[in-house]
């Protein structure tokens, strides 16, 4: 009688084994699909997110609309403009040093250029108060041809003098790496402000009355 009774603990002793195995295996699947998964997510996710944070470093700020760059070489704040001449819509040539005694503003612009077209209204107004005071603009277009100039010369209403740089010559003499950017030369012909971008009425006028003297 003890004996069946060991037998039959045995078999329910063994029976309790073998049903807990299959739950044993069970969570050791579970396990392994969830480091599956979690392995999966780093090596996708973590590569994206190393990714995403390479490519926002690789893009450059927008410069901001009132920055002076910094210049380089001979084109600098304090030194001689460089001398240039160049032809007028009209066919005259203009000569920088040709205005020595008169605050000159070199303006590089395009046509193409949203920045260049929404600063020209500005520099049009400084030069109508301040043409009676010495004040002129030499505005260079930078490898354009004469009708898209002519064109945007009559759309804005200038009456400044536009120059046409057709190979770019004097805008890279100058340095001039973006558009619009602005030269202002005092009446000795020495550079007294670099501006890159497009330039607020505010901004032209402070220059204006830093370099506007009599």
């Amino acid at each position: 009688m003890g004996e069946a009774k060991q037998h039959k603990a045995t078999r329910s002793s063994h029976r309790k084994r073998t049903s807990v195995q299959p739950n044993g295996r069970a969570g050791s699947r579970r396990m392994l699909l969830v480091l599956g998964a979690l392995a999966f997510f780093l090596a996708t996710g973590g590569v994206y997110l190393i990714l995403g944070s390479s490519s926002a470093t690789e893009v450059s700020p927008t410069k901001a609309p009132n920055e002076v760059a910094p210049s380089t070489g001979s084109v600098k704040v304090g030194n001689p403009a460089p001398d240039f001449a160049l032809p007028s819509l009209d066919g005259k040539t203009v000569r920088l040093s040709d205005l020595r005694g008169q605050v000159v503003l070199i303006n590089f612009w395009a046509t193409w250029c949203p920045p260049c077209r929404m600063e020209m209204p500005a520099i049009q107004d400084a030069y109508e108060a301040n043409h009676q005071k010495g004040f002129t603009v030499l505005a260079v277009s930078v490898a354009e041809p004469a009708s898209s100039v002519r064109s945007f010369v009559q759309e804005f209403g200038l009456t400044f003098t536009p120059l046409l740089d057709s190979k770019g010559e004097v805008s890279s003499r100058y340095q001039a790496m973006g558009l619009p950017t602005s030269i202002f030369v005092d009446r000795e012909g020495i550079i007294r402000a670099i501006h890159v971008g497009a330039m607020t009425p505010a901004q032209i006028n402070d220059y204006l009355a830093e370099v506007l003297t009599p």
